[in-house]
């Protein structure tokens, strides 16, 4: 309603905040990383830390561990907050505030994507590249791009969120108060019907593309899932 303050759901908060948090701290030890290692292309005087790119690559662990759940969430109670079907007609209504919201969604999707793509290109990077000082590997690159596309969407992703619901919205994300239906104790009785929920024809279907969005759900999960392998064959 509009006469109280935003409410996000408490399992929203909860996996949003820690994907959040994890790739933030990712994104700040990958510069850090940089500017051990390369800084071809401008640094500042950080310290001298090779150690820098194990914890890195933590935090990109971490990240990688709770994002599958993230996206879970966004592509299925949270998919009202992505793409939606008629988003490209309603971009044509500039200005408007459902030319706002529309961006919103897109900024929302965008940084999903921009995640995945980074998590999987950091898993194609080999730990002994940057001590060899091999610095020129096409996923090393691919890697730089991700960390500055990251950025890109989390800016974007603030900007979007403080114009269609300003400081009330921003902070909504980090309020404790649930309310009955989002109870922690709710969690276990939920899980176990979703499991019940699960046989060959349920994955079937989902695996049956019936619109972009669900295309962009199954790419991202795909991803995912080889950095999963890419990590384990490693």
């Amino acid at each position: 309603m509009k006469s109280s303050a935003p409410y996000q759901p408490l399992l929203l908060r909860l996996l949003h905040g820690l994907t959040g948090l994890f790739a933030i701290a990712a994104i700040l030890t990958a510069y850090w990383t940089y500017d051990t290692y390369d800084g071809r292309w401008g640094k500042i005087p950080l310290p001298h830390f090779p150690e820098i790119e194990g914890i890195h690559g933590t935090f990109g662990l971490c990240t990688l561990l709770i994002f599958p759940l993230f996206v879970w969430y966004s592509f299925g109670r949270g998919k009202q907050r992505l793409v939606q079907p008629d988003s490209i007609a309603k971009l044509g209504k500039v200005g408007a505030p459902i030319w706002w919201m529309t961006l919103h969604r897109i900024s929302n999707t965008f940084a999903i994507v921009a995640l995945a793509f980074a998590l999987y290109s950091g898993k194609m990077i080999k730990s002994e590249w940057l001590p060899r000082g091999e610095l020129n590997h096409a996923w090393y690159y691919a890697h730089l791009i991700s960390w500055l596309v990251m950025l890109g969407s989390i800016v974007l992703h603030l900007l979007m969120s403080a114009k269609v619901g300003g400081v009330p919205l921003l902070l909504s994300v980090l309020k404790w108060k649930w309310r009955d239906r989002d109870s922690p104790k709710l969690w276990s009785q939920q899980v176990k019907q979703w499991r019940q929920q699960i046989s060959w024809q349920s994955i079937a279907a989902w695996l049956r593309p019936t619109s972009g969005l669900k295309l962009l759900e199954i790419s991202v999960m795909i991803s995912i899932i080889a950095a999963w392998v890419v990590s384990a064959f490693k």
